[in-house]
């Protein structure tokens, strides 16, 4: 009777062994997973799709210069550009009808999300020169060599890494194109959603990232909230 319940309590204690260390591998592989999860939201700077409509102010063509950033880029009729971080597509229609049926825009943005919903307006437009691509990280995903302009509006505080990226978006200039910043200027200062005066990226800094990817200043334009620099190889 004694070796049997000495049998019986090692069973036991076995079966609480076993238990407790599959509870630690569950809880190891838990945190595993929730580290995977929470990845991709390193880029918490992103801006979020549900948000879309923020992006679209009756008055943003007043404050935002459309024209006077795709003149500055040498945006014309049968151009090819590229809009980086293009969101909900507002400045890809402004580029698809100065382009026009001759010219071709990609809409690039890292989230998939955001492509969906160019996709759904450049359709509602009855537009038939934009193609959208994926990029991810520093990598825009754009063929070399083929742009005349590229524009990265209101995004580059969100960039990991400006340097690879400026680096790649050179790479994919024609000889003589143009890349063209559009930032909010240092403060406070601009209609919503604007970034917060700690994000906020001068000038200066742009162009120090620009040198070191092998860019030269073009030319500045200053913006009522914002200022665009305009780049080249």
């Amino acid at each position: 009777m004694t070796r049997w319940c000495h049998a019986d309590l090692m069973i036991r204690l076995y079966v609480a062994a076993v238990l407790v260390s599959s509870l630690f591998v569950e809880a190891g592989l838990q945190t595993r997973l929730h580290a995977q999860n929470l990845a991709p939201e390193r880029q918490g700077r992103l801006f979020p799709p549900e948000n879309l409509g923020l992006l679209e102010a009756p008055d943003r063509v007043a404050w935002q210069k459309p024209e006077q950033i795709m003149d500055a880029l040498g945006v014309a009729e049968g151009s090819t550009v590229a809009d980086i971080g293009a969101g909900a597509g507002w400045f890809t229609i402004q580029l698809a009808r100065r382009v026009g049926p001759n010219g071709t825009v990609y809409a690039q943005d890292v989230q998939r999300q955001m492509l969906e919903a160019i996709r759904r307006r450049v359709a509602r437009e009855g537009l038939q020169n934009v193609q959208t691509r994926l990029g991810a990280g520093s990598a825009p995903n754009l063929p070399q060599r083929t742009f005349d302009a590229i524009l990265v509006v209101d995004v580059y505080d969100a960039v990991d890494e400006p340097v690879p990226l400026l680096r790649n978006l050179a790479a994919a200039l024609k000889p003589g194109g143009r890349l063209g910043i559009v930032n909010y200027k240092p403060g406070n200062g601009g209609p919503g959603p604007g970034p917060d005066e700690g994000v906020r990226i001068d000038s200066s800094s742009v162009e120090q990232d620009a040198r070191a990817a092998g860019l030269r200043g073009l030319a500045r334009e200053t913006l009522p909230y914002q200022y665009l620099l305009v780049l080249g190889r």
